[in-house]
């Protein structure tokens, strides 16, 4: 479901819906303008309404640019050397102004996106239509209405709980994050029931399965170390057959091999140039704008970065051919020659058509710095710009192995989650995992070091490592200081949660998260 299709809906399902024109026999209805009175009234309108709620995750605030910064940037996986000084203190922790852009754009887009779901959820149940098509809308909004609070909670922890039409007068409370957990979890089991298994239509291609919403749980309960429910989820997702590898790991982060076996939920971007970048209304372009801004020098911004040592997970062994991991030349663009190591060189190591020594050769800063390559566009440009077609990934296979493992070892059942490892494993190349050599322990250390060499910048490392409880004392911040210089400024009683904007809380009387 190529967003472009869908942007018409946002012009009939604003965030808050204009009020009825006053009933004169001159006035008439602008299309471009609907109201509550003369919209929700076909199923077309259905349909746009739940199209509208979709092109939340195209914004600048949600996938489309910032939310690669607060979650990959801010882990300890990567890093800001930006000239733009706000934007760099916001991946290290050393925030000063609460309604900072970023900050702003987040939680503007991500509650601009949950007032389009609740209204489709107040709407749609009511409305004289296809009762299984009903139900499928019904079902795809309370997925993104929990996907998006599933983003709020976990940067700002306790939020407002808005689950009506959004209503001036009535400002929605703040709840506690269990509060916000519970509502997810209702949220994805009332989907998960109506959502259609898979989609073959071309317009419908990228919509909400049953197979995200049980990923999307699974994950919740992960998040809240509820391990035997979170494995019941993911074994229902494996036991489906719906899902599988891809043969070459960078099918999955390529335009040319989107919505492919191994995809369970992205969020479908386009290149077309439709008018404005940075809009929310039919005419504004549809482009992923995480390649510019992370691009390398001479190609891109390069406001994002990778700490080195993740190079050297993936430098830890190589495949059974005795070459590098493949992973490695997906993920980074780097000096193979700062790296020591037996292993030999990368295939691929052009930088946009160039090798990197002869790309960066005389400058000294620019060879020592590692860049992201994933989700670059360096396969088929030589720079880059702010539409990008590639679809961003938000949950794909490889991770419910991989998830399904660690939830199985957390119940002493690591001896079963030693092949699910090793499927990821087998697709790199590398040597099979053997069972009876392993410790609930030392599989434990394993498994974080399978998500780095498979997952690093695909936005899942901030939930490891709040999972992981190293956000949460001083020998956690202790192993994070040591990877990421940034962490130095990482506070225990505050970093955790992002600042609440204060606008809002000054509007609504919110408050604001603990040591801020």
């Amino acid at each position: 479901m190529k967003q472009h299709t869908l942007r018409l809906a946002a012009l009939a399902s604003s965030l808050l819906l204009m009020t009825a024109c006053e009933k004169d026999f001159l006035n008439q209805v602008n299309p471009n303008q609907p109201t509550t009175e003369s919209f929700w009234k076909t199923e077309g309108d259905a349909v746009k309404g739940i199209n509208a709620a979709y092109s939340g995750l195209q914004q600048l605030g949600t996938y489309r640019r910032w939310l690669n910064f607060a979650y990959d940037l801010r882990s300890d996986e990567g890093f800001s050397q930006s000239p733009w000084g706000e934007l760099a203190d916001f991946t290290r922790f050393t925030q000063a102004n609460y309604d900072f852009e970023v900050s702003q754009n987040l939680w503007r887009d991500h509650y601009r996106a949950i007032s389009r779901t609740n209204q489709v959820l107040a709407n749609v149940p009511g409305m004289q239509m296809n009762e299984t098509l009903k139900k499928r809308i019904i079902g795809e909004a309370h997925f993104l209405r929990a996907l998006y609070y599933y983003n709020l909670v976990t940067l700002y922890g306790n939020v407002p709980l808005a689950l009506t039409p959004a209503d001036p007068t009535n400002l929605p409370p703040q709840a506690t994050e269990a509060q916000v957990y519970e509502q997810i979890i209702t949220d994805l089991q009332a989907a998960k029931p109506d959502l259609d298994l898979v989609y073959t239509g071309g317009n419908d291609i990228g919509r909400a399965t049953r197979g995200a919403a049980t990923t999307l749980l699974g994950k919740v309960y992960m998040q809240q170390r509820k391990w035997s429910e979170a494995s019941t989820q993911f074994q229902e997702v494996i036991a489906s057959n719906r899902y599988q590898l891809t043969a070459n790991y960078t099918d999955n982060f390529r335009h040319t091999t989107e919505n492919n076996s191994e995809s369970i939920f992205e969020v479908q971007f386009s290149d077309a140039k439709l008018g404005g970048n940075d809009g929310d209304d039919a005419t504004s372009s549809e482009g992923g704008q995480r390649s510019q801004f992370w691009g390398v020098p001479g190609a891109g911004f390069v406001d994002g970065e990778i700490r080195p040592w993740v190079i050297n997970e993936f430098l830890k062994e190589g495949t059974t051919t005795g070459a590098r991991d493949p992973r490695l030349a997906a993920t980074a663009f780097y000096n193979r020659r700062q790296f020591t190591t037996t292993l030999p060189v990368d295939a691929d190591t052009l930088v946009y058509g160039k090798g990197f020594l002869e790309r960066f050769k005389g400058n000294a800063r620019d060879l020592s710095r590692v860049y992201w390559r994933k989700y670059q566009t360096d396969y088929y440009r030589t720079f880059e710009n702010f539409d990008s077609p590639i679809n961003h990934r938000v949950m794909r296979y490889a991770d419910v192995l991989l998830l399904q493992a660690e939830a199985l070892n957390e119940q002493n059942q690591t001896s079963n989650a030693i092949p699910l490892i090793n499927q990821v494993r087998n697709r790199a190349g590398l040597a099979p995992l053997t069972a009876g050599t392993f410790t609930q322990a030392t599989l434990r250390t394993q498994i974080m070091h399978e998500r780095v060499t498979e997952l690093a910048g695909e936005g899942q490392r901030w939930f490891d490592l709040k999972r992981w409880g190293l956000l949460d004392n001083q020998a956690g911040l202790d192993q994070l200081k040591a990877r990421d210089t940034d962490f130095n400024s990482f506070r225990l009683d505050r970093s955790r949660l992002l600042p609440i904007p204060q606008s809002e809380v000054d509007l609504a009387r919110y408050q604001q998260n603990p040591g801020w």
